[in-house]
């Protein structure tokens, strides 16, 4: 996993470094000097503009100037202050201008058109914590970035404007990071092994889900359940009006629940399962809520609360939540639980909640990010805009499910199912992608992970 840190915390560790300032600019200068040869496959005669800024970071950008002048290349440095509105053409342009900690307007000078552009830190005027954008910033082909990721470097604009972004050590202790970006070695050293005498009530899942029109909320999550690795899978409707569903995989076992009180039959019969997963196409009709509030605070059986089950929470959710739940929200599910849309700081937003519901809260969205009651937070970027499509997050609600049946504890099975989810869908189609095809990939995203586990 690779650290992520706010600026105010990135100050933090710059100012505790046991080198002097001067040392780490110049380990800096010669990681950006590195990345710049190979951007321009070689050096001597090459034609380089570096824009600099009058702090750090327009440091970091001197001294690359300097090694690459060292190395035969035609350098120009120009200040942004005196920066012409168009910058001379060339081979590669370096923005120094301002770093992370960079707050107010800025407005780049552009660029000759396909010249290249590597950004020092983040993309100038690329808010550091938020990844908003001011004015004209320069869309960079990569970024190199110091000791640890920032926020502004994966949420949307700051992602789509840094390129490719590489960490680099400058011998800078990041380890204080509370947040990390996920990668699939993680989710490998986690994934939990098919024991060879497993049965299928040891990873059975009941899914509480479904209403009359809304059937195919059910079918989704038991068949991403499935597909995920769960044993036994139960899918159960409330209300006899509720019939079963002729797209539900012919492995599951479909049953009704009663009209009204249909928590109690769940609480009463729920110890053979070793995760739930409630809330999906259930609707808000009458008695919807109390079951919900009945049921998620009756059992302390891991459980996935999703779509209509969080609504029913609503601000209310902390008397009835535990270190037991995961909450799934988008950002109009998360304002019914915490009173108000997460906003541009995604990541304390979402430690917040999860703070205090004590619960696990994924976040989902461009940029995801679960968190745990106790702080701990990680960022999933394994997927796109694929995932923008009607029932994909019913999807995810069946992975984190089956994963917390197969062994994995309430926080790392959100984490690791966000990044399964995601890179199912990264290995589909560019466009055209529905939810049900996430499902039909996740095995393959399965796959991945096991060959990522033999690799370590």
């Amino acid at each position: 996993m690779i650290p992520i840190v706010t600026p105010e915390e990135m100050a933090a560790i710059d100012h505790a470094a046991p080198e002097p300032t001067s040392e780490l600019i110049m380990r800096a200068g010669a990681a950006v000097a590195r990345v710049a040869i190979s951007m321009l496959g070689g050096a001597y005669g090459r034609r380089v503009v570096v824009l600099v800024g009058p702090g750090n970071n327009g440091n970091d950008g001197r001294d690359a100037a300097r090694r690459l002048e060292g190395r035969g290349v035609r350098v120009n440095v120009i200040p942004v202050a005196e920066a012409p509105g168009i910058l001379p053409a060339c081979d590669l342009v370096i923005d120094a201008a301002f770093g992370t900690g960079f707050h107010g307007d800025y407005t780049a000078p552009a660029v000759h058109s396909d010249t290249p552009v590597l950004a020092v830190d983040i993309p100038s005027g690329v808010d550091g914590l938020t990844g908003a954008a001011s004015g004209r910033v320069l869309r960079a082909n990569a970024t190199v970035t110091f000791a640890a990721l920032k926020p502004g470097l994966l949420a949307y604009p700051g992602s789509a404007l840094a390129g490719d972004v590489e960490v680099v050590d400058i011998g800078l202790n990041a380890t204080s990071a509370r947040c990390a970006l996920l990668e699939s070695t993680d989710v490998a050293r986690w994934f939990p092994a098919r024991d060879a005498l497993a049965h299928k009530w040891q990873s059975a899942v009941w899914v509480i889900a479904g209403s009359p029109g809304m059937q195919g909320a059910g079918v989704l999550v038991a068949a991403a359940a499935q597909r995920s690795g769960a044993g036994y899978v139960r899918q159960s409707s409330p209300g006899t009006g509720t019939s079963a569903s002729s797209a539900m995989p012919v492995e599951v076992v479909q049953t009704q629940l009663p009209d009204q009180q249909w928590a109690q039959p769940v609480i009463h019969d729920h110890g053979r399962f070793a995760a739930l997963a409630i809330g999906n196409g259930l609707g808000l009709g009458p008695n919807v809520g109390d079951n919900i509030r009945a049921l998620v605070s009756g059992v302390s059986t891991p459980m996935v609360v999703d779509a209509d089950a969080i609504s029913a929470l609503g601000l209310e959710a902390s008397q009835f939540t535990g270190p037991h739940v995961v909450l799934t929200p988008h950002d109009g599910e998360f304002a019914r639980l915490a009173g108000k849309p997460p906003g541009p700081n995604r990541i304390d937003a979402t430690c917040e909640l999860a703070g205090r519901l004590h619960c696990v809260v994924v976040l989902k969205g461009q940029m995801t990010v679960v968190a745990s009651p106790d702080g701990d937070a990680y960022v999933i970027n394994s997927g796109d805009v694929r995932l923008a499509t009607a029932g994909t997050g019913d999807v995810l609600a069946g992975v984190i499910a089956a994963l917390m049946a197969r062994g994995l504890a309430p926080f790392e099975a959100a984490s690791a199912g966000a990044f399964l989810h995601g890179a199912a869908s990264a290995l589909g189609w560019a466009d055209g992608l529905v939810a049900s095809d996430v499902v039909g990939l996740l095995p393959a995203a399965i796959d991945q992970i096991y060959e990522a586990a033999a690799q370590l």
